[in-house]
């Protein structure tokens, strides 16, 4: 038990100690109340001085905080550079780490705005800076010269020269600490473009020469990086004498943190040098320095592949072939460097580690390492890729550069894969039209399992896309199912699958969106059977909300390229079925957002025919978030109207916002609803004479998506008409079909046929024998007539209006008039005896003047009229056109 005890204690006493770093719950002590209190009667001024001298850490922090504000003020300024900034000054020898940062950012402040002249600036706050710059805290330096290097460029070149120009030479001296002397390194290297070059070859190029042979490697690869902006300060034949044999020298040094410093030196150089340094001098030396880091392997190795893109760029213009085909052979053995080890050190090396695990856990620090040096070299080779496309040129990609970006694509290391996913549409806009030697390239990409390269190429796949549309493949792939885009667009929808089973939204919220670039590569058909039902699921069934703000951006973007207008009816009612009318709020809420979207993309009048009542009856929701988002959308709604066409609309809405004003109960819908009544009535509704006048350029783009609106409808009754055009004629070419060949079979070759064998010539024959011959075994010419006149009337598609001439009262009409004043011809003949007598009329209407027969022709024409419009305009047709009676039966011209 006593140990028990003594146990339960010791963890008492623990858990009491837990508690010291916690704050007091309690409220401050008196004291510490006083000590925080200040006399409200105090001046701004007289409040600061108070603060600096005796107020606490926070309060000082504060007060220089506030000091470019004091110094803004004209009536406080003098006051303020007489009282406050000695003080300010005094109190920062002793200050914290935070004081003398809030002190350099308030002091690089004062300069920006100009709140202080120059001159008093140099003797008061560039002092500080000089003075605090030597600091022994190394995070305190560092922002006193982070500030003092923004002020160089503030300053002009004489205070700089008599105030910075002294000090940075002393602080560069070798006696100075290691510090002082990278100060003066990179002080050195911002004053250089300021002055003279012979300002600079006579007090500056001394000391850089000193600093780049100095003992310590951090000074001369400190020194080494500033080496440009001296060149440039100089110029050039001062550059070539004076600073490129430092620079060589710096390449060659033996650390490699120097060497690293002199390739990015080189590099920055190259567009000051002329030609023939280039050739002699840097073309060598970049050579030396590539192969020595492939040799060793080392730090250098990454930074190589990270600046030979710069390096083949900057020196391309000064190669010869042969050193041409040196650089690209050597990049691309920087893309494969490190496989081949990998795959042997895993075979060899495996074994060693099982047998002596202690001792080799030093080698397989090493490996590690190695490896990540080696992939790292990879991955910024892949991120140089369009730089050496560029080099190489898009006619020799093939040949040279074309396996080595499929390795790249197909690297092991999912970071290498990354990159060049990243950059895929750098090169395809590079190679123009070859890019479609990169398909399978592209389609890998589109299938790989890691989330982060999938993520480098669906986030530039419209680009990507839009370089295959343009490069020559200008088709949907409907239209060509062995182009390009026949393989890339499934493998681009299939990875949805990949994205989705991560909890990555952003991605899928980028995914969603970038798949209405498809409009272009896909038909009408495709999009609606294969793109938008993957919308429509996501936008269901996706958990984040962007994601499914996204998707429906994308789906109504898309669904306004669907040509047939039950395909767009479709989605829009299932869009207020499944969302305005679902049983999930949260469904409901989203159909807000999809209105806000429709809006955006469509005319004021589509939305007011569509969406506009289904939306307002959400304000009888139970939900109060589901009315509360409705309250935000009002506004928008009183935007679209216009008086006098739309007061029902308007009507509807004033009774939407009485109800919620009057029986709202939730208190945050009746804040809502409140601030939108707010804005409602700043909101002016345009009367429909005025909006031709005054309204037309802010309805500008409106007016345009109401015509691309229109022009979809239009099509598309010419699509419908094509189409009926095309059966029709279709149908005509078989009827012509059969009857040519039973005309064949008959043998008639005569201009005008005769009645058959067995029959009487002229019109005056058997009735009977006409009817027979004329018409199929299934139709007589009064069957014809009466199914032609009962026959119902044609309505157009979607709505109830009768097709044109199409009303049969119409057509019998004119029969019965034509009849009753050709009463007696009409007891005469029968209908098959005026078709005889009418081919007759037209063909001699045909060999002689049709003026003259016109009114026996009109008499027969009149009463043929009854047997069907099909008819009546083909013998038209026949008088007036121009094809040959001789390849026509008497069947076949009445069918």
């Amino acid at each position: 038990m006593g140990s028990l005890d003594a146990t339960s204690t010791s963890l008492a006493e623990d858990l009491q100690d837990l508690q010291l770093d916690r704050p007091a719950k309690g409220l401050k002590s008196v004291e510490e109340l006083e000590k925080l209190t200040v006399d409200e009667h105090l001046s701004d001024i007289e409040r600061s001085v108070y603060l600096l001298s005796s107020g606490q850490e926070v309060q000082r922090i504060s007060v220089i905080h506030n000091l470019p504000d004091l110094l803004r003020d004209t009536e406080s300024h003098d006051e303020c550079m007489r009282r406050v900034v000695p003080k300010v000054r005094e109190v920062l020898h002793l200050a914290q780490t935070e004081m003398q940062v809030a002190a350099s950012s308030a002091f690089l402040q004062i300069l920006q705005k100009n709140l202080v002249p120059v001159q008093n600036y140099s003797q008061t706050f560039l002092q500080t800076i000089l003075n605090s710059v030597d600091s022994k805290d190394p995070d305190v330096a560092s922002a006193w010269l982070d500030t003092l290097l923004d002020v160089i460029d503030l300053l002009p070149k004489e205070v700089i020269k008599k105030e910075i120009l002294g000090s940075a030479i002393a602080k560069g001296q070798l006696a100075q600490s290691v510090q002082s002397r990278l100060a003066c390194c990179r002080i050195l290297g911002k004053i250089s473009t300021k002055f003279e070059p012979f300002v600079i070859k006579k007090e500056i190029l001394p000391v850089v020469q000193s600093l780049c042979q100095d003992v310590d490697y951090e000074v001369r690869g400190c020194m080494c990086r500033q080496l440009d902006c001296v060149a440039r300060g100089m110029g050039l034949e001062a550059t070539k004498s004076a600073i490129l044999p430092e620079l060589v020298e710096l390449t060659n040094d033996e650390e490699c943190h120097v060497r690293i410093a002199g390739l990015e030196t080189v590099v920055n150089i190259l567009s000051l040098l002329d030609a023939e340094t280039c050739g002699t001098t840097i073309i060598p030396l970049v050579c030396k320095i590539c192969q020595q880091a492939v040799q060793a392997e080392d730090a250098t190795l990454p930074v190589v592949a990270t600046q030979l893109g710069k390096l083949c760029h900057g020196i391309s213009d000064n190669l010869t072939d042969e050193q041409r085909q040196w650089f690209i052979d050597f990049y691309k053995k920087l893309c494969h460097v490190g496989l081949e080890k990998n795959k042997a050190s895993s075979r060899v090396t495996t074994p060693l580690i099982d047998k002596d695990r202690g001792s080799k856990e030093s080698d397989l620090t090493d490996i590690f390492e190695l490896e990540d040096k080696l992939v790292e070299c990879r991955k910024n080779s892949a991120y140089n890729f369009p730089a050496m496309v560029l080099f190489c040129g898009a006619k020799q990609f093939k040949p040279e550069l074309h396996l080595t970006f499929t390795h790249l694509c197909k690297d092991p290391h999912f970071l290498v894969r990354k990159t060049i996913s990243s950059g895929f549409h750098e090169v395809c806009k590079l190679l123009g039209n070859n890019a479609n030697l990169i398909q399978s390239d592209l389609v890998a990409l589109l299938k790989d399992e890691s989330i982060e390269v999938l993520r480098g190429v669906i986030s530039t796949i419209p680009a990507i896309l839009d370089c295959y549309m343009s490069s020559g493949s200008n088709h949907t792939v409907s239209e060509s199912k062995s182009g390009p885009l026949s393989d890339i667009i499934p493998a681009f929808l299939a990875s949805e699958n990949a994205i989705f089973t991560s909890h990555n939204w952003r991605l899928q919220e980028e995914l969603m969106r970038n798949l209405s670039c498809l409009s272009r590569c896909y038909s009408s058909e495709s999009l609606y059977n294969k793109v938008i039902p993957i919308l429509r699921q996501k936008l269901v069934k996706a958990r984040a909300l962007p994601v499914k703000v996204a998707a429906a951006h994308s789906l109504l973007k898309l669904t306004r390229k669907v040509k047939k207008r039950e395909q767009r009816e479709e989605i829009y009612h299932g869009l207020i079925h499944d969302f305005c009318h679902a049983r999930k709020c949260y469904l409901r809420n989203v159909f807000i957002d999809i209105c806000r979207i429709v809006i955006e993309l469509y005319s004021k009048k589509f939305f007011k025919e569509t969406f506009y009542e289904y939306l307002l009856e959400l304000h009888t929701d139970s939900v109060p978030n589901i009315r509360l988002s409705l309250c935000s959308i009002l506004p928008d709604l009183k935007r679209l109207l216009i008086l006098p066409t739309d007061r029902g609309l308007l009507q509807q809405l004033d009774a939407c916002v009485r109800k919620l004003l009057v029986s709202e109960k939730d208190r945050d819908v009746s804040d809502g609803i409140q601030s939108a009544v707010e804005e409602l009535d700043k909101i002016h509704i345009p009367m429909q004479s005025m909006t031709r006048r005054n309204f037309f350029e802010q309805d500008l783009d409106d007016q345009k998506k109401e015509e691309e609106e229109k022009l979809l409808l239009d099509n598309e009754e010419k699509e419908l008409k094509k189409e009926e055009e095309a059966a029709e004629k279709k149908k005509g070419d078989k009827r012509n079909l059969v009857s040519a060949k039973k005309g064949s079979e008959n043998g008639s070759s005569s201009r005008i046929p005769g009645p058959r064998k067995g029959s009487r010539a002229g019109l005056s024959g058997s009735n009977s024998t006409t009817k027979k011959f004329l018409y199929p075994s299934h139709i007589t010419p009064e069957a014809s007539t009466t199914s032609t006149t009962n026959k119902p009337s044609k309505t157009t598609r979607g709505s109830g209006i009768p097709a044109p001439g199409s009303a049969g009262t119409r057509r019998a009409s004119v029969p019965t008039i034509s009849t009753s004043r050709r009463g007696s011809l009409g007891g005469q003949l029968g209908t098959g005896s005026y078709y005889s007598l009418l081919l007759l009329l037209a063909w001699l209407a045909r060999q002689l003047t049709f003026s003259a027969l016109f009114p026996s022709f009109a008499v027969v024409f009149s009463f043929c009229i009854s047997a069907g419009t099909h008819t009546a305009k083909f013998i038209k047709n026949l008088v007036f056109s121009d094809f040959s009676y001789e390849k026509l039966s008497i069947y076949q011209i009445m069918q």
